[in-house]
């Protein structure tokens, strides 16, 4: 009697988007007391990208959204799951994953936003393969987005130079078969919110509010914390670190990827870097990031890849993934 293979949440495309400006190291020492120097060496950036006043949080999601579609060869009518991860979104509500919805004309599917910051690609795409599993979606697109220029304080300069603007997508389907997603764990811990948080929201201040970050801690935090969910996706997953082609991480500081990987005896070259080019994407990161080596041939059908982050919350988590 033949056994029919698991049912799994598959990637069959990927998409991002990016603010027509594109920003570097010397263009922000005009207006902030930094340097190029001093930028590269803490963190690994060159460049960011920052979001025009037409340009929104939902607009980039469109773009990379449609990207992602094109790339499955999928159409409005195919989606039945719309999941934006944002911390920046157009507005309070309605979310902007219905906005999305609606400029692409999937109206009448599931769609909402989650809220877990850097983490909050991982944690949309643990919802949207659990749904896949579940059988209460067969098509979703899972969005990364975020506008974070719009909450930096600009005279903070040990804030506002590690962050910019984007967005990521991919498109998950339902297939039984070897590849998709293997494995996830998610974590947090909120004791540690005035690490990294906004100084404003709707409940409390009635304002957005300003990034605030005490960068040391969450460094340290960030480098122990990921290299254990590593361990633990992988353990769960049945694969070793040997078994890996690629790390797609979240992009927040080439210190932090560096150190994540010797601290898990990983080769460097097997770590997807685009920090220096699209800086602190936030929940962005990591789909901007995979898109980029997927369009660029680094990633091909068959690898297995570990994809994590971490984020205020804190929040944090890893997934891994049979592309």
């Amino acid at each position: 009697m033949s056994v029919t293979a698991a049912k799994r949440a598959v990637i069959k495309g990927t998409g991002s988007a990016l603010p027509r400006t594109r920003v570097s190291n010397a263009d922000l020492a005009q207006r902030v007391d930094t340097t190029d120097e001093w930028i590269v060496e803490r963190t690994g950036i060159r460049f960011r990208h920052i979001a025009e006043d037409d340009e929104t949080t939902s607009t980039l999601a469109i773009e990379a959204a449609k990207k992602a579609m094109q790339a499955a060869g999928f159409n409005s009518a195919d989606i039945d799951l719309i999941i934006v991860a944002t911390a920046t979104p157009d507005q309070t509500f309605p979310a902007t994953a219905t906005i999305v919805q609606d400029a692409l004309g999937c109206n009448g599917c599931v769609a909402f936003d989650v809220a877990a910051v850097c983490s909050g690609f991982l944690y949309a795409l643990s919802v949207a393969e659990s749904m896949i599993r579940a059988g209460s979606a067969t098509n979703a697109l899972v969005i990364g987005a975020e506008t974070f220029s719009r909450i930096l304080d600009w005279e903070d300069r040990g804030t506002c130079v590690l962050f910019g603007d984007g967005a990521g997508a991919i498109v998950l389907s339902a297939e039984h078969g070897e590849s998709g997603v293997l494995a996830t764990r998610l974590h947090a811990d909120g004791a540690h919110n005035q690490l990294l948080y906004v100084d404003g929201g709707a409940g409390t201040t009635g304002t957005v509010g300003k990034l605030r970050m005490k960068g040391r801690e969450v460094f340290r935090h960030a480098v122990v914390n990921l290299s254990a969910v590593l361990n633990e996706v992988l353990e769960e997953s049945g694969q070793s670190i040997g078994d890996v082609d690629w790390v797609v991480p979240h992009q927040a500081n080439a210190r932090i990827l560096d150190a994540t990987a010797k601290k898990l005896n990983l080769a460097p070259e097997k770590v997807i870097k685009t920090v220096d080019i699209h800086a602190n994407t936030s929940a962005a990161s990591v789909p901007l990031a995979l898109d980029t080596a997927v369009r660029d041939g680094r990633i091909k059908v068959g690898d297995l890849l570990v994809l994590e982050a971490m984020g205020g919350g804190f929040t944090w988590g890893a997934s891994v993934i049979r592309y």
